[in-house]
C-alpha cells in the first residue's frame, strides 16, 4: 500500500472531482480534509463514514483510507506533520501551545475520532470562514501570503483540538464524568511537561484532598495508581516521538522530564519490553 510523506511544515490543496481523489493509502502526517461540495463516502480504517459540505476530518499518521465519490466533491486538504507542531507548541507558550501539546492525547487514544470531528454547532461557521479565508489567500497570494497561511491554519488547528476535547469528554462513560478523576486526568494532560506539578503534593493541594488519600482515590476510579497513569501517558509520548520525529534520546527524556537518557531508556525497556532505541529501529515491524 502507497505512504505518502510531506517534506515541509504543511500544504495545503484544493480539488474537485467526479472520482475518487486518492487510492486506498497511508500518509506519515497529520492531514485535515473539509468537505466544501459534494457527498460520498469516508472509507478511513475499517470504518465508513458519509460526508457532505461543513463536513471536517482529521487524518492521523499511518490512518489509511480513502473516498467513493456520489456526487461532484470539492475536497480542501490541509497537510501539516509533527515539526510543525513542534515549532509552533514551542513558538507560543500561550493558548495555542496549550492547545497542541492536548493533541498529543489521540495517540494513545486508540479510537481517537475518524468521523467528522466538528461537535460544537458554534464552530461549524467559524470553521467555514477560516477555510474561505485560507481558500481566498490561496487564490490571491499577496505580501505576507506564507505569514497568513500559517496563522489560519494555526486557527484551525486550535478549532480542531477544542473539538477533539468534546469528543474525548463525550466518549467517557457517564459514571467517570462524575468523578474528581476526570478532572485529574485533564490535569496531567496539561501538566505532563512540568514534572514538579505532578507530584502527589502538588496535585493533593490543587484538588483539596488529603496527600495520604489521593493515590488511593485515583485508582478507584481508574483501576491505575497515579504514577503509574503517569509514566503510561510518558511513555505513549515518547513512542509518539520514535515513531513520527527525529528527536535525539536526550532530546525526548528532557522534554518530558526523565533524569536523563538512561532513567528514559531503563523505563521505557521496564515497560516496553525493548529499549527506545530498539523500538525506533523496528517500527515497521512493529507496524505491520
Amino acid at each position: 500500500m502507497q505512504t505518502e510523506n510531506l517534506f515541509q511544515p504543511f500544504a495545503i490543496e484544493f480539488k474537485t472531482t467526479d472520482d475518487c481523489p486518492v487510492k486506498p493509502h497511508k500518509h506519515t502526517f497529520f492531514e485535515l480534509v473539509y468537505i466544501l461540495d459534494g457527498k460520498g463516502i469516508h472509507h478511513i480504517n475499517q470504518n465508513k463514514f458519509p460526508y457532505e459540505p461543513g463536513n471536517l476530518f482529521l487524518l492521523m499518521p499511518m490512518d489509511m483510507h480513502h473516498f467513493n465519490v456520489t456526487t461532484t466533491t470539492s475536497f480542501l486538504f490541509i497537510r501539516f506533520n509533527n515539526v510543525y507542531l513542534n515549532s509552533q507548541k514551542s513558538s507560543d507558550k500561550g493558548q495555542l501551545g496549550e492547545w497542541i501539546q492536548k493533541l498529543e492525547y489521540i495517540f494513545q487514544n486508540s479510537s481517537h475520532p475518524e468521523g467528522c470531528i466538528l461537535r460544537n454547532p458554534l464552530d461549524r461557521p467559524l470553521t467555514k470562514a477560516v477555510l474561505d479565508a485560507i481558500m481566498l489567500e490561496l487564490k490571491n497570494e499577496q505580501t505576507l501570503h506564507q505569514e497568513l497561511l500559517q496563522q489560519l491554519v494555526n486557527t484551525l488547528i486550535t478549532i480542531v483540538a477544542r473539538n477533539i476535547s468534546l469528543i474525548v469528554r463525550d466518549t467517557m462513560p457517564a459514571a467517570t464524568q462524575q468523578h474528581m478523576s476526570m478532572e485529574m486526568l485533564h490535569y496531567i494532560h496539561r501538566y505532563i511537561y512540568e514534572p514538579e506539578k505532578l507530584k502527589a503534593e502538588a496535585m493533593a493541594a490543587h484538588f483539596n484532598i488529603s496527600l495520604n488519600y489521593i493515590s488511593e482515590y485515583f485508582k478507584k476510579h481508574t483501576n491505575e495508581t497515579l504514577q503509574q497513569y503517569i509514566i503510561n501517558y510518558k511513555l505513549s509520548l515518547v513512542t509518539v516521538r520514535l515513531a513520527h520525529s527525529d528527536m535525539r534520546l536526550n532530546e525526548i527524556a528532557w522534554e518530558l522530564g526523565f533524569t536523563d537518557e538512561s532513567h528514559l531508556t531503563k523505563t521505557f525497556k521496564k515497560y516496553k519490553g525493548m529499549s527506545p532505541a530498539a523500538y525506533r529501529k523496528n517500527l515497521p515491524a512493529i507496524a505491520s
